[in-house]
């Protein structure tokens, strides 16, 4: 009897903070990741998914009722993360193509320039990056320029999801009252 109390007197021990011990608060932005094919993990599971493609890893801002394009949130013509904090990061699992350019399998850093009518999206192999002050172009693998849609309502998280279309995948990014889809082929 003795040793099980001393067992629950240990294992409760660890379960207490460590005095002066400080946690990292908890983010207003949090971090979020999306594969293609969507919902990779479990699919693969249950052994019904196609092969892994890509990943993306972004932090999740709010609106919050505030003015997000052409401010000093995300300014049209300057580099932008893709979200808040750490640069998004998209890892391909497979050789993928943008435009016409051909990107090996790797982690690459995606940015993005956005406009007023077009975004022209930026995979770059400088990788684990906050934000984009040390954003350095000659590290850029491939630039390539889509349409902005306009949304009938906000989306008040920036929202990144993947859309099949025939043989290409969209990756969409959506937040406030802008749709961007970069189109990428295997």
């Amino acid at each position: 009897m003795t040793k099980y109390v001393l067992t629950a007197i240990i294992a409760f021990s660890f379960m207490l903070p460590v005095h002066g011990q400080s946690w990292i608060p908890v983010d207003k932005s949090p971090m979020d990741q999306i594969y293609y094919p969507v919902d990779y993990p479990s699919k693969k599971i249950r052994g019904t998914s196609e092969p892994l493609r890509m990943r993306v890893i972004y932090s999740r801002p709010a609106k919050n009722n505030r003015k997000i394009f052409n401010s000093d949130i995300v300014p049209y013509g300057k580099v932008w993360r893709l979200g808040a904090n750490e640069a998004t990061e998209i890892q391909f699992f497979a050789t993928a193509t943008i435009g016409s350019k051909k990107i090996p399998a790797g982690r690459y850093t995606l940015y993005c320039i956005p406009t007023e009518k077009e975004w022209t999206f930026i995979v770059n192999k400088d990788t684990d990056a906050w934000g984009a002050f040390n954003y350095d172009a000659a590290k850029d693998v491939v630039r390539t320029s889509v349409p902005v849609e306009e949304l009938k309502d906000p989306i008040e998280f920036l929202t990144i999801d993947f859309e099949k279309s025939g043989s290409t995948v969209n990756l969409a990014i959506e937040w406030d009252q802008k749709k961007a889809s970069l189109p990428i082929n295997f």
